[in-house]
C-alpha cells in the first residue's frame, strides 16, 4: 500500500479573513480543531501542515508542532511547489489535500474518498460540491507522481496557486475518477461550511458552541441534524460568494 499523507495548506495571510486559521473556535485555534478531526481518519499514515516561509506563519508552524503533526514551509504564492516539497519530504505515495479553512471536515467522508481513490488506478479523485457534499467537506486525493508531474509542467498562475487545477484540467494526461458522490444523508450542496469571511466564521462558531465538547470531535451527522432543524443557521453566510479559480 502506498503511504497516504494528508497535507493541509494553511497560512495567516488570507485576503478575505486574515489570520483565520488561528482564530479561536470553542477555545482552541481553528486549525487545531481541524487537525483533531483529521486525526480521526484511519486512512492517513501522516498529517503535514504546509505553510509559508513568511515569519507571519511562525505561529502556524508552532501550532503544528504542538499538536503533533508534520510541518513543511515553502513559497506563499506557489502552493503547488509547497505541496510538491511537502510530499517529497514526507515520502508520500498518495496525497490527500485539505485546506486549512474547513474546521468541520468529515473524517468519515475523507476516509471513504481515499478508499474510492484506491479502488482503481486513478491519478485523481475528489469529493466536493459537485458530488453533492456541503462546501467545507472538500477532499482531493491524488498520486505523488501526478503531483510531481504537474509541478514540473504547469506554468500558469491558476495551476501554481490551486495545486490540483492542472490535474483535473488535463484528462488526457491523468486518469480522473468520477466525482465521489455524497450519500443521501449528507447531500446538502447548498450549505457553506468553510471559512472565507466573517459570516462564515459566525456560522461555524454557532455550530461549535452548540455541539462541541472538549476531548471529542463533532459528529458531522449531528451538524446535519442541527442545520436541518434550524435552517436560519445555515442562512447566516448565505450571501457569501465562493471564490473561484
Amino acid at each position: 500500500m502506498p503511504k497516504v499523507v494528508c497535507i493541509v495548506q494553511a497560512r495567516t495571510g488570507s485576503c478575505r479573513l486574515p489570520g483565520k486559521v488561528l482564530k479561536s473556535l470553542a477555545g482552541r485555534p481553528l486549525l487545531a480543531q481541524l487537525i483533531d478531526r483529521l486525526k480521526a481518519c484511519a486512512a492517513y499514515d501522516r498529517i503535514v501542515v504546509a505553510t509559508t516561509i513568511d515569519k507571519r506563519d511562525d505561529p502556524v508552524a508552532e501550532l503544528a508542532q504542538q499538536v503533533g503533526v508534520g510541518i513543511f514551509r515553502g513559497d506563499e504564492e506557489d502552493v503547488l511547489s509547497r505541496y510538491a516539497g511537502a510530499a517529497a519530504e514526507s515520502g508520500a505515495g498518495v496525497i490527500v489535500r485539505v485546506t486549512g479553512d474547513c474546521p468541520l471536515i468529515d473524517p468519515v467522508t475523507s476516509e471513504a474518498t481515499v478508499r474510492y481513490f484506491l479502488s482503481d488506478d486513478y491519478d485523481y479523485a475528489a469529493a466536493g460540491v459537485g458530488g453533492g457534499f456541503p462546501r467545507g467537506l472538500d477532499t482531493e486525493v491524488f498520486t505523488a507522481a501526478a503531483l510531481f508531474e504537474a509541478h514540473e509542467l504547469a506554468t500558469d498562475q491558476a495551476s501554481r496557486e490551486h495545486v490540483t487545477y492542472y490535474l483535473y484540467t488535463h484528462p488526457d494526461r491523468f486518469k480522473l475518477a468520477p466525482e465521489y458522490q455524497a450519500p443521501p444523508a449528507l447531500r446538502r450542496p447548498g450549505w457553506r461550511l468553510c471559512v472565507d469571511e466573517e459570516a462564515d466564521f459566525r456560522l461555524i462558531t454557532e455550530i461549535y458552541n452548540r455541539l462541541y465538547r472538549p476531548g471529542a470531535i463533532i459528529d458531522f451527522r449531528d451538524v446535519v441534524r442541527l442545520l436541518d432543524r434550524e435552517p436560519a443557521l445555515a442562512a447566516i453566510n448565505g450571501n457569501v460568494a465562493q471564490k473561484t479559480v
